[in-house]
């Protein structure tokens, strides 16, 4: 009771109407002839279909008429879904371009996006977008974009929307065989889609109808508006606020895909070997349609030579780091098997599959996935099996399987098991583990959502508790949110195929976080908001306890500071090593520090992010400085300059940390590219650096070229550690075509 009348006081009453009373629809049309896609609107097919306008916006004026007019148009044929987008624009020569690359960020540049939601759900879909440089942009949206896993979201200036990551929510890295072309002219902006209907999943009964929203954002203006209306609070995620699309005829397209790769490397490992290493390698995936909702992926002697590498991070916790998961195959239809992801736990974590307990590359033998949906039901089963190296690790046969169901109002459930096996010579009797969790989400009207999960482990030769449980209710309204959570992690629960920050503990988080507007023209928003977490391990003795108090300040031009304070407990039970030689003695430490960010206008040619820890820290101080200066020449060129520095005085010693990284990208055209990622890092006496040329076809295909080097800079490693360079070439090839 008396959290209601808090929230009531707080946020006003739940009875109060959402930005949508009536639920927009949209009708696609059958087109005789496929238009030509050249990004130009303008061909006679295009008249026949229905003119979708009347955007509203969501920023700054959540409610009112968009500034800008947008039309679309949709068309169907037997193979694909078409769109035609016309972006007017009353100065185009106030159009912001930012990046050209192939699913770069659309939140600082002019853009457009779509979201299909084809079960009609209302928590699933398919994501596509572009800008007026026509890069293709795509993702899939499980859950209404929330959840992820460690490090998921996120702060600053405009990233408290999204989330990515091998968990649910928005992934980024689901790669469609689609086409998109943009033209700019003297009316703004215009782009043409084709969206090959085997790259969705829908049910085949026919007529069809899906949910439905378009996004447009015109970056001068920091103007976000939809076809359907959506609260400011939430993105084109959203999908309880999406409208409908009716009219669909679609038949059910048959779906073979096969894409083999060949590799080809040059290695060599200066600390053991005195000449290089040449090799080849050939692998191939394939993806099979087993039903209109349903896909069979599988792979062989799979290689992501292609793929970034990690950033590198420096630890001055006790506590695990979080690196996210990169590799395509893993993160495509990721969500299928997000069951019982928490920030700070995660019951799978495919980043285990094919990587060492230190970075070590594990190769992958082959594997094989089902996904999809069978009726209401969301269905996820993996098998990988992954070679031994000697010295690292034995070879491991990874099963995960994941079952889940969407309910009325934002609801779910789930359940999901995972299991590692050892095999080969190097594995004994007792090389196992297996994750048995079950999650749950209820939606309550559209403010109030609870949600939890409880998961148990098996290990042998592991006894205690070996379980884990987590609740979290949160209300949120325009005006802000509130929350309270508690998470239970036993001392023997043991994920070994999952991730966890820490164990062996208890905790209870809460916070309010307010969105005030006014009327001042130089400031859009006051995000006031104050949060607690704490830990306590089991005998009751607190670990961990910060207190965050904050107000971030959304500038109209786009820049952003949080002048946030923190107090600070950490609580030690034994000695802490925090840097070679230097050991913090158990015991309680309390500390107040500040810890600011800020960053100026990132859509910007050039701009500045920046980030402060001052204060107590441990037995002693902190001084802690992030700078990071971000350069572009129209859309072609991308760079950053990045500096990690931390100067530590404890009573037990002092030192400083340095970490240094430069990005930079020339972009030939969206799907031709050159990467490159220098870092240094002083905690390893190392730089390293890491160079891409990709020239992609479809569904991040194609021709890619890498090099790495990591040099030594230490006494006893100075000059070149490893050096290598690898040609890698993948094609699709669409069989039933």
């Amino acid at each position: 009771m008396a959290w209601s009348v808090l929230l009531v006081a707080m946020f006003g009453s739940s009875s109060e109407a959402s930005s949508s009373t009536t639920t927009r629809v949209a009708e696609a049309t059958e087109a005789q002839e496929a238009p030509v896609i050249d990004g130009v609107v303008e061909e006679p097919i295009w008249a026949t279909a229905q003119r979708i306008s009347d955007f509203v916006q969501a920023e700054p004026y959540e409610g009112e008429p968009a500034t800008e007019k947008t039309e679309i148009r949709l068309l169907y044929d037997k193979t694909h879904l078409y769109l035609g987008v016309i972006c007017y624009d009353t100065d185009p020569s106030g159009i912001i371009v930012t990046d050209s690359r192939r699913d770069s960020s659309l939140d600082d540049t002019d853009s457009f996006r779509v979201i299909f939601d084809t079960y009609l759900d209302r928590q699933n879909g398919f994501v596509f977008g572009t800008n007026p440089a026509g890069i293709e942009y795509d993702g899939q949206v499980t859950n209404e974009g929330e959840g992820g896993g460690p490090g998921a979201g996120g702060g600053g200036g405009g990233s408290r929307r999204s989330q990515s990551g091998s968990g649910g929510g928005f992934n980024l890295n689901w790669d469609a065989s689609f086409v998109v072309r943009s033209h700019v002219g003297d009316f703004g902006w215009s782009a043409e889609f084709a969206i090959p209907l085997r790259t969705l999943r829908y049910e085949s009964a026919r007529p069809q109808v899906w949910g439905l929203n378009f996004q447009r954002n015109v970056r001068r203006k920091r103007e976000e508006a939809y076809w359907s209306p959506i609260s400011r609070i939430y993105s084109l995620h959203r999908l309880s606020s999406a409208g409908e699309l009716r009219g669909l005829e679609l038949e059910t397209p048959r779906n073979f895909k096969v894409t083999p790769y060949a590799l080809g490397s040059s290695e060599r490992d200066y600390v053991t070997a005195d000449e290089n290493d040449l090799d080849g390698e050939l692998g191939v995936d394939a993806k099979f349609g087993v039903s209109p909702s349903m896909n069979l992926d599988l792979t062989y002697n799979t290689d992501f030579a292609q793929v970034e590498v990690d950033e590198q991070q420096i630890n001055l916790t006790r506590f695990n780091l979080f690196f996210p998961e990169k590799r395509p195959f893993f993160l495509e239809n990721a969500g299928n098997f997000a069951v019982g992801q928490n920030q700070s736990v995660e019951l799978f974590f495919s980043r285990r599959i094919g990587i060492g307990p230190s970075g070590e590359i594990v190769p992958i033998l082959g594997g094989a996935r089902m996904s999809g949906k069978a009726g209401q039901y969301n269905l996820g089963v993996l098998n990988m099996q992954t070679d031994e190296v000697v010295g690292v690790t034995a070879g491991n046969n990874y099963t995960v399987a994941s079952v889940s169901r969407e309910l009325p109002n934002r609801s779910s459930v789930g359940a999901l098991f995972v299991n590692r096996l050892g095999t080969g010579d190097l594995a004994g009797e007792d090389d196992w583990n297996r994750t048995y969790g079950f999650d749950g989400k209820l939606g309550i009207r559209d403010p109030f959502t609870l949600s939890g999960f409880a998961a148990r482990t098996d290990t042998p030769g592991l006894d205690g508790r070996e379980h884990a449980l987590n609740v979290r209710g949160e209300y949120q309204k325009r005006q802000g949110r509130v929350w309270l959570g508690f998470t239970e992690v036993g001392d023997s629960f043991n994920p070994e195929v999952g991730f966890l920050t820490r164990d062996d503990y208890r905790n209870v988080e809460t916070g309010f976080f307010l969105n005030v507007r006014n009327d001042i023209s130089w400031l859009r928003e006051l995000r006031p908001h104050v949060t607690y977490s704490g830990f306590w391990n089991f005998d009751g003795f607190k670990e961990t306890e910060r207190i965050h108090v904050d107000s971030h300040v959304d500038f109209e031009n786009g820049a952003f500071f949080s002048p946030a304070f923190n107090r600070t407990v950490e609580g030690l039970g034994e000695p802490f090593e925090i840097y070679p030689g230097i050991v913090v003695p158990p015991g309680a430490y309390s500390n107040w520090e500040a810890a600011w960010r800020w960053n100026t206008n990132l859509a910007r040619p050039l701009s500045y992010e920046g980030g402060l820890d001052y204060g107590g820290f441990l037995s002693g101080d902190r001084r802690g400085y992030e700078n990071t200066v971000n350069f572009r020449y129209h859309s072609k060129v991308i760079t950053s300059l990045t500096w990690r520095y931390n100067d530590i005085d404890l009573l037990e010693g002092s030192f400083v940390t340095n970490l240094g990284q430069v990005k930079v990208s020339y972009n030939f055209t969206p799907l031709i590219y050159l990467q490159a990622l220098v870092q240094y890092n002083d905690r390893i006496d190392a730089w390293s650096s890491n160079v891409r040329f990709s020239w992609l076809n479809t569904a991040g295909t194609g021709l890619f070229l890498v090099y790495n080097d990591t040099e030594g800079l230490g006494d006893l490693l100075i000059g070149p550690q490893n050096r290598s360079f690898i040609v890698k070439y993948t094609h699709q090839f669409d069989i039933l075509r």
